[in-house]
């Protein structure tokens, strides 16, 4: 897909990287830190979740969601990247002014190496949490307030975490040692909030 001129122009997207397993708290730490800094979050699982069951990206979506299994990775840049450039037109995303905070994407070494023509990596955040069965109750816990079922089933759960373990992990060693920053996860959600901001107060306050 061929860049418009105002994308092209403001290629590389600054960005913080979030990794962790899932339900370690990155969505609702970016959420939190998209509307705190004035930051863009994106989630590429909710980008999918957008996505109309009948549409072509969507089928593919479901049928490997439904089994806990990650998303081809040229659909899932070519995905995310035409919502960035939905996001710039509308005005809902100034490169010049905001980060982005991706949440769920990379995936895969293959995805690292396609979004680096995007983006710019000024920090990764990981989070961790040694605590699986508390893992699996938030998870189980957002099931049922969000109505997701690919949250409730513990075989599709316990997938998940395998291929995060994996595959996601092993993500880590495409980026500079000095860029990733490790925080505990197992603590409450403002714990973990109240460390990265005082790692990260000042970088978060980029405006151009």
């Amino acid at each position: 897909m061929p860049l418009h001129p105002r994308d092209e122009k403001a290629l590389p997207y600054r960005s913080l990287l979030f990794f962790g397993p899932p339900g370690a708290g990155k969505g609702t730490l970016c959420r939190f830190l998209s509307l705190a800094g004035g930051h863009v979050h994106l989630s590429s699982g909710d980008i999918f979740r957008g996505l109309s069951s009948d549409s072509p990206a969507g089928k593919v979506f479901h049928s490997y969601a439904g089994k806990g299994l990650l998303v081809p990775d040229e659909v899932t840049i070519g995905v995310w990247h035409h919502y960035v450039q939905e996001l710039i037109t509308a005005n809902r995303y100034l490169p010049e002014k905001q980060l982005l905070l991706l949440d769920g994407i990379p995936r895969t070494l293959k995805q690292a190496g396609m979004l680096d023509s995007y983006v710019e990596i000024i920090q990764v955040v990981v989070l961790e949490m040694a605590n699986v069965d508390h893992l699996f109750q938030r998870m189980q816990k957002r099931a049922q307030i969000e109505k997701r079922t690919d949250d409730w089933d513990e075989n599709v759960l316990r997938k998940r975490m395998q291929v995060y373990e994996k595959e996601t992990l092993g993500l880590l060693s495409h980026y500079p040692k000095e860029r990733i920053a490790r925080f505990n996860a197992d603590q409450r959600p403002l714990e973990v909030l109240r460390d990265i901001l005082d790692r990260f107060a000042s970088l978060l306050s980029f405006n151009g």
